[in-house]
């Protein structure tokens, strides 16, 4: 199977629900053996990382959101990838807890810090664990030695990306287990990368106990207490998706090259985006070329109609 890892997990989970119902009624208008390998994302916990995910988490939402993805055979993959949590962090109530609810043996992690990794193991070994991207692992070597380790899948730097004499270096077995992020927005070698994963999980440690005393977090508030998106020179916008980033892995390259090779995992972002964006995204990468704009308008319909859904 050719598995996509879907972002966002919480935010739009009226679309997700969307996408996975129409591939099952309507195979047809999909890829040959394509699939839906997880959602990923976070509740606004302590843990999150990789996007700043703020506000009030509510136990009952996230026992529904888990079910409604795994009645339908999907993991939720959380992104437990704070660079900043240490053994102090580790007893916090609500990412313990939302880990107990979360322990079936379907769902997953993603992980950066040594000292959650190793909590996470211990105190939840059915969960599969997932080696992050945040961790900017830019050497072949170093991605070899991070396969060599009990995860379950290794997301490669973006840089990666269409370096073929790179990729060329790993084993059949090795590409099995690494997932690609096929739509990186951001710039090729951005100096400031690993910055702004600190930046992120900083504001996460922050802000999170700020921003949970209020149901809405309007401009005024973020201004009074600082709460706000990093600010980099490097990053783009793109509201087609970025389709001409030199980094982009792009359906024709994934079908005709990747999967041949072997790679059967690849990572669709998009935490950051609103659910237009996520489905042009979705309908590029999933369906068939002659089905895409159904696809899209089959999966935007359902998502708004059911838009009370989302976290």
């Amino acid at each position: 199977m050719t598995g996509f890892h879907i972002a966002e997990a919480t935010s739009t989970i009226s679309l997700n629900i969307a996408l996975a119902d129409t591939m099952r009624q309507y195979p047809e208008m999909f890829r040959d053996g394509v699939g839906i390998a997880s959602y990923f994302g976070s509740f606004p916990l302590l843990w999150n990382g990789g996007r700043m995910i703020l506000g009030r988490f509510y136990p009952d939402r996230a026992k529904a959101v888990l079910d409604a993805y795994n009645q339908r055979g999907i993991p939720y993959r959380f992104t437990f990838t704070n660079p900043l949590i240490t053994e102090e962090h580790l007893d916090n109530a609500d990412c313990n807890a939302v880990l107990d609810m979360a322990d079936n043996g379907m769902n997953e992690v993603i992980v950066y810090s040594p000292v959650l990794e190793e909590y996470i193991r211990k105190t939840h070994p059915k969960m599969k664990v997932t080696s992050s991207t945040c961790k900017c692992i830019r050497s072949i070597d170093e991605v070899k030695a991070e396969l060599a380790k009990d995860y379950s899948l290794v997301v490669l730097d973006y840089n990666f990306n269409n370096d073929f004499e790179e990729l060329e270096k790993l084993t059949p077995e090795e590409r099995k287990r690494c997932e690609i992020l096929s739509n990186p927005v951001c710039a090729a070698d951005c100096p400031r990368r690993a910055e702004h994963y600190v930046y992120i999980g900083k504001m996460q440690l922050e802000k999170l106990g700020i921003a949970r005393q209020y149901p809405m977090l309007t401009p005024d508030i973020c201004a009074r207490y600082g709460i706000k998106e990093w600010e980099c020179e490097h990053r783009k916008v793109d509201l087609f998706g970025g389709k001409e980033y030199p980094l982009r892995v792009t359906p024709e390259l994934i079908y005709n090259r990747y999967v041949p090779m072997g790679f059967e995992n690849f990572k669709i972002e998009g935490r950051a985006s609103n659910m237009m964006q996520l489905a042009e995204q979705l309908a590029d990468y999933m369906a068939k070329h002659e089905y895409k704009d159904r696809v899209r308008y089959y999966i935007m319909v359902s998502a708004l109609d059911n838009s009370s859904l989302n976290y």
